[in-house]
């Protein structure tokens, strides 16, 4: 089906005004309406709405493409419309869009993929967007889009154009894979600027596309090896097994849409590809620094979920407890707050095991991920070589992460090294070798390095406790600064247990304005986040800004951790960010004379509390002054679909 079989002239609208992003998508679901292929306006509005929210549709250059599927479209449609002025639609390149169309499809099929991959592709020809834009009326509309596809898909074989760069060496063919996150425009983009530029230099370029309808073009045993070349322009992984003894070039999914004839020249000369069964981060050249990064992010985002799903029925259990029975019991006081308090705990105390376990893995593949996973729970007792069943003060999240990225280059030297055993041990190393081994080493090493951290944890708890009661402001900016400083990590720790040792000299009933001052500090962090992704959203990724309204919760329920994932991904503004907001919060707690007689419960625990009011003040502004500060440090970002 093409393009103009889904459009007609009633569904066009052409230099239209609208006031902002829901006011065009109204305009749009009017005009998609018309014909009758929908039953149910408000459900179908719903839809896009929903999938908006997944990550904006708007793309670069003024163009947006809002798309859904639904139970109330009879049958696929397509509505267009130009505006006189562009509307923030939460562009990638941070401009307002002016011309949209969107697609309407019905649950059972994905034609829409199909019209949608073909839109993109002409869309990235500017001089069709620059003469739908001038179109004077709808019948002209259809007619540049009849044109252009015709051209595109439905006529006769355009003559090969004259070629712009020759190679130095004569490539005859160049294979690619392209993918992204969604899988929709920016898969499609990329295939297009390389199958283009391939023309332009007289080499045959083929192109998979892994979307989100499946994969398409795909290719074949022969492809692979007639081809001089392989590119993989990806933002997630792609199998390479199918590769091995090619030369693969591996680049974000961008650079197959900017850079398609330095991809090209360039992938004949990438590294062969090797395939030993280890990943395909393992296999590809890529710098340190973004090894690390992807590491590292692997670990968080696998630990995540432990610390939503755990910290928010930690959060129900404080909501449901009574803390008149005992405070230092609060959150497991009665039955129904120790159910919920047990089954969340159980799920937090995995958390910093699958950082490290994660974290390993992505580094060395499965054998390192139980190395990874005992490193992690090692830093968290803080065991010892005096002390191996763990001592008060762990490591924590830096312990964590120390573990993670040892086990992982452990095991990848382990696996190096075994390589040059006899052959008949190779069943010998996953199931004995690579466990016991990697788990004793594994073991020593933090054993040596828990005390260090634990000796940080130890002197950070001092230097509090020796702060007199003359400086408590200061004492408040301190403490709540440290609970920004790693977010679950010593700094915060040492904050948090010296809070909650003031609780034990406090006479029943009465609370401690340090520990007021330090639950504000670990609150302050994910709100400051999640308000930052709401007024500032050009400044983070659509899966950033999803977890940020998460961070809503995590913020109020005092669960600091929710900002980790923020902060691992840009610490040099995060953080600095985060720190400064907390230290506010701290100094006005501790200047309303706040109180807190419980160790936890974020609003939870409010009614508790010693002038509750001025808690709100101190934990508005400083939430606030945090965002301002991330909206100023942070760069906007490019989002890939």
């Amino acid at each position: 089906m093409r393009i103009v079989d889904l459009l007609n002239k009633e569904k066009i609208a052409l230099n239209i005004t609208a006031a902002d992003k829901n006011d065009i998508i109204g305009k749009l679901v009017d005009l998609q309406s018309k014909n009758g292929i929908l039953t149910d306006k408000k459900a179908y509005t719903e839809a896009i709405i929903a999938r908006e929210a997944q990550g904006s549709t708007a793309i670069e250059a003024g163009i947006a493409v809002p798309h859904a599927k639904s139970g109330c479209v009879k049958a696929p449609g397509l509505a267009a419309c130009t505006l006189k002025e562009g509307v923030d639609y939460n562009a990638m390149d941070g401009k307002p869009s002016d011309l949209f169309f969107m697609i309407a499809a019905p649950l059972d099929g994905d034609l829409h993929l199909e019209i949608l991959s073909h839109l993109m592709v002409l869309l990235m020809n500017p001089d069709f967007v620059k003469e739908l834009r001038e179109a004077k009326d709808a019948e002209a509309f259809m007619k540049i889009i009849d044109r252009y596809e015709t051209e595109k898909y439905g006529g006769e074989e355009k003559k090969e154009e004259p070629k712009t760069a020759a190679p130095e060496k004569k490539i005859r063919s160049v294979l690619a894979v392209t993918a992204c996150p969604t899988g929709i425009a920016h898969t499609y983009m990329a295939a297009e600027a390389l199958e283009k530029k391939g023309r332009e230099l007289n080499i045959n370029v083929k192109v998979e596309t892994q979307g989100s309808g499946g994969a398409k073009n795909v290719l074949t045993k022969e492809d692979i090896e007639n081809c001089d070349g392989i590119i993989i322009a990806a933002d997630k992984d792609v199998d390479l097994a199918r590769f091995g003894g090619k030369p693969v070039l591996r680049v974000p999914v961008s650079d197959g849409i900017h850079k398609p004839e330095e991809l090209i020249l360039k992938a004949p000369k990438a590294p062969v590809y090797h395939h030993t069964g280890e990943t395909a981060e393992t296999q590809i050249s890529e710098s340190f620094g973004r090894k690390l990064y992807k590491q590292l992010m692997n670990g968080v985002s696998h630990m995540l979920p432990f610390v939503i799903g755990g910290g928010i029925l930690i959060a129900i259990a404080f909501l449901l407890d009574d803390a008149s029975i005992d405070y230092s019991n609060f959150g497991t006081n009665t039955p129904v707050a120790a159910w919920f308090k047990n089954i969340g705990n159980t799920a937090f105390n995995f958390m910093l095991p699958i950082l490290s376990g994660f974290i390993a893995m992505a580094i060395a593949d499965r054998p390192a991920l139980m190395v990874g996973f005992a490193g992690g729970a090692l830093a968290v007792s803080g065991a010892t070589f005096a002390s191996p069943g763990g001592t008060a003060v762990p490591a924590g999240f830096l312990g964590a992460l120390i573990a993670g990225f040892a086990s992982g280059y452990l095991m990848l030297g382990m696996r190096k090294i075994c390589d040059k055993l006899p052959k008949a041990l190779e069943g010998l190393k996953p199931i004995l070798i690579y466990p016991v081994v990697g788990l004793l080493i594994i073991g020593l090493f933090m054993c040596l390095v828990n005390p260090v951290v634990g000796a940080i944890n130890t002197a950070l708890y001092s230097g509090l406790e020796a702060m007199g009661e003359s400086s408590k402001i200061v004492l408040g900016i301190v403490l709540a600064g440290m609970m920004a400083i790693d977010m679950g990590g010593p700094f915060n720790k040492a904050a948090y247990v010296f809070g909650t040792s003031t609780l034990a000299t406090m006479a029943a009933g009465q609370g401690s304005d340090i520990m007021a001052a330090v639950m504000i500090g670990g609150m302050v962090p994910p709100i400051a986040i999640a308000l930052a992704t709401t007024f500032f959203k050009n400044k983070f990724t659509p899966d950033e800004r999803k977890s940020g309204v998460v961070n809503y919760i995590m913020g109020l329920c005092f669960i600091t951790e929710g900002a980790i994932p923020f902060a691992a991904s840009d610490p040099l503004r995060v953080i600095p960010s985060c720190m400064i907001g907390s230290g506010v919060a701290g100094a006005l707690s501790m200047a309303f004379r706040c109180a807190l007689p419980a160790p936890h419960g974020g609003i939870f625990v409010f009614p508790v509390m010693t002038n509750v009011g001025g808690y709100f003040i101190a934990l508005a502004v400083g939430s606030v002054v945090g965002m301002l500060l991330l909206g100023i440090l942070k760069k906007k970002v490019k989002t890939e679909k």
